[in-house]
């Protein structure tokens, strides 16, 4: 067997540029582009549904699986993708992964059939999946501990929590540019990006060394096959309510998977998920924390683009627009954040980020409504939406670089590519997760107030005919949305602090640690 104790303190990987301090800056350009790119193209194409809807053919029951099996693919298969890395080469991983994403964009910009489309993102979501645990990892071996490493960690979180909201502005302007032509763009335009990435990738980034070791065959399937059960699952669950049959099925057979997997991991001499990565409380609470924090931000994204839209009358690319102030905040706190965490310990960084977060769902929270559904109240965008944008822009930026600096700090270097599966799985489950209970709070509101809007419907239709019912329900039917909208945003303000109480108190790491490099224990050999 392995002797655990001196493969804790082997030698860590040197990174790929210490001591030359060239090609860093372009590095980590090539890292950030096919990172935002991963995480952009979940929502790129949200705006683009109903042209793509009329030119396939595609029913609405179906539409949903053109934005679920891209996130189905890409959460299941993180973990596997960062094994993978491990195993074969990080850089290599990382290059097929892009190839992979690229081909898939072409062939879903190209679809002449639903099935087409929905193969082809699945098919994008696990070209993600090798490429995205493999792209944080290769921060990890490329830039050196300290200012350095925290400035590409504060670049690639901003990345991440930017993506959305840069997705749903351009795909709101390529879907502008040609009724026909415009979704397909929001696909097409990735394959030049992902192919020239991967076409640069040994040029600007070392390769890992291959580790011995053999793939975990039964546990890749055993855990792949129980992800995919379990954000099936809770995607069934937003759309059918949790107690579907199908839904509950799903879900037993995820979780009975997992217990298979877990069982399997703890048996075998090269796991796929080592479960050392869990045993530090500082990587565990940081895992924690990123599992709840996107669950709660992904589901901002999602109602309040709608209600931008549907209640506040924006356009596609108006919409995208308005969602800019989050982008230039975020950026701006992760590049204060990425600063301050060199003296300031992660956990009030955090802490405080998720703090602020929580205000801004709970800000939304109070968008107005008419409770009798008869009078159409409309938010105003300065006061009543824009202030608490800024608030959770601000706040996930000073949450997502420490986060993510601690929940991969003091791995093994063999272990940087599972890290970094498991931290981006959390974000991916996490997000489908939140969306799927929030959105089942919506719908139940929908429901309760079904009747509600068939009796204004028929009191209006009475007295002013059919056009006089067809706008009162729809009046009707905005308050009911903002209504639903509004309960799920306070749920979302709990998750938030939920992740907020796990960090102020299980967070434990020391700025100063921040600054070393290597596994637990490495540090203080000489």
């Amino acid at each position: 067997m392995t002797d655990l104790t001196k493969a804790e303190e082997q030698v860590p990987e040197r990174p790929a540029d210490e001591g030359k301090g060239t090609h860093l800056g372009w590095a980590l350009v090539l890292i950030s582009v096919a990172q935002l790119m991963v995480v952009l193209d979940g929502t790129i194409v949200n705006i683009a549904l109903p042209f793509i809807q009329t030119d396939l053919q595609i029913d609405q029951a179906n539409l949903t699986w053109v934005v679920t099996g891209y996130a189905l693919a890409f959460g299941s298969l993180l973990l596997l993708g960062g094994r993978l890395g491990d195993l074969y080469g990080r850089r290599k991983i990382f290059m097929i992964g892009l190839v992979i994403f690229g081909i898939a964009s072409a062939l879903g910009g190209l679809a002449t059939n639903e099935p087409l489309l929905i193969a082809a993102r699945a098919l994008q979501g696990a070209g993600a999946a090798l490429a995205a645990p493999a792209a944080l990892a290769l921060i990890t071996t490329t830039f050196p501990a300290g200012p350095q490493r925290n400035r590409a960690f504060a670049v690639y979180a901003a990345m991440s929590g930017v993506g959305a909201a840069v997705g749903l502005l351009l795909g709101g302007w390529l879907t502008g540019i040609d009724d026909d032509l415009g979704w397909r763009l929001t696909l097409l335009i990735n394959t030049p990006i992902g192919l020239a990435t991967a076409f640069l990738a040994p040029r600007l980034l070392k390769e890992s060394e291959a580790r011995t070791g053999q793939l975990d065959v039964p546990g890749a399937v055993t855990g792949t096959l129980g992800l995919v059960g379990l954000v099936y699952g809770i995607t069934r669950a937003g759309e059918d309510g949790w107690g579907d049959a199908t839904t509950l099925a799903s879900l037993g057979a995820g979780i009975a998977l997992l217990v298979v997997f877990g069982f399997v991991e703890s048996r075998v001499e090269h796991p796929l998920l080592p479960f050392r990565v869990f045993t530090n409380p500082t990587r565990a609470a940081s895992f924690a924390a990123m599992f709840l924090a996107p669950a709660a931000m992904f589901a901002m994204f999602y109602f309040l683009g709608l209600y931008i839209q549907q209640v506040m009358g924006y356009s596609p690319l108006h919409a995208g627009v308005a969602f800019l102030p989050f982008c230039v905040g975020l950026v701006a706190a992760a590049g204060i954040g990425s600063s301050l965490v060199n003296r300031i310990d992660p956990r009030y960084l955090s802490g405080t980020g998720t703090l602020l977060a929580a205000a801004g769902l709970f800000g939304f929270s109070r968008l107005p409504y008419d409770e009798t559904l008869r009078t159409f109240v409309e938010a105003s965008y300065w006061s009543d939406v824009l202030p608490f944008i800024m608030l959770m822009s601000v706040g996930m930026g000073f949450t997502f670089v420490p986060l993510t600096l601690t929940a991969v700090h003091h791995l093994r270097a063999d272990d940087s590519g599972i890290g970094s599966g498991v931290l981006n799985t959390m974000q991916q489950v996490g997000g489908a997760l939140g969306l799927a209970i929030l959105g089942t709070v919506a719908n139940q509101i929908a429901t309760d107030r079904a009747g509600d809007v068939t009796a204004i419907a028929g009191a209006a239709a009475q007295s002013g005919g059919e056009e006089a019912a067809k706008a009162a329900t729809g009046v009707a039917m905005s308050q009911v949305f903002t209504e639903g909208a509004t309960n799920a945003f306070l749920v979302g303000a709990l998750m938030m602090l939920a992740a907020s109480l796990v960090v102020w108190t299980l967070l434990r790491v020391k700025h100063t640690e921040l600054a070393t490099d290597g596994p637990e224990g490495a540090a203080v050999h000489v």
